[in-house]
């Protein structure tokens, strides 16, 4: 009887083969990682200005009905009221309600402190909607004691300062 060869196949993958895999997994992992981070903290902004922004109805509607959302009449001087007075229902990325800050000249101004339920690098940066005694309103998101907030986060029509 003849000796038989019998051809056997490689099966399976080489360690080199597992070892470049494994590295270009780690290389795609490091630069995608930081930029998801980056997606979360932009749309939890994006998130705390449609919510903040939702009051400004309902100040226009108290405006136009003669009342003053923060129930002062005092023009003169400046005072803080909390959103609630105006149907604020509470949001899981403020520590507090947003505030209502109302100037001598009639202006407004909303303001709301991310807290909560945020990325960490954005902890602490505020939205601030202002709103003239004409009745236009800007909007802004101002970094202040966030550590890794970037200017990148702001969404358009709402610029960071």
């Amino acid at each position: 009887m003849k000796n038989m060869k019998i051809n056997h196949a490689q099966k399976g993958f080489t360690l080199i083969e597992l070892m470049i895999v494994v590295a270009i997994i780690g290389i795609l992992a490091a630069i995608a990682i930081p930029q998801y981070q980056d997606y979360i903290a932009r749309s939890q902004i994006t998130r705390a200005v449609s919510e903040v922004s939702a009051l400004k109805t309902a100040i226009e509607e108290e405006l136009l009905r003669g009342n003053n959302p923060s129930a002062i009449d005092d023009a003169s001087a400046s005072y803080t009221s909390a959103a609630d007075e105006l149907g604020y229902t509470s949001s899981d990325l403020f520590a507090a309600a947003p505030t209502i800050n109302i100037d001598g000249t009639g202006g407004k101004t909303l303001e709301a402190t991310l807290d909560n339920n945020v990325s960490s690098g954005i902890k602490g940066t505020k939205v601030i909607l202002t709103r003239t005694a004409e009745g236009a309103y800007t909007c802004k998101v101002d970094g202040g004691s966030a550590a890794a907030f970037k200017k990148s986060f702001a969404p358009s029509g709402c610029p960071a300062s």
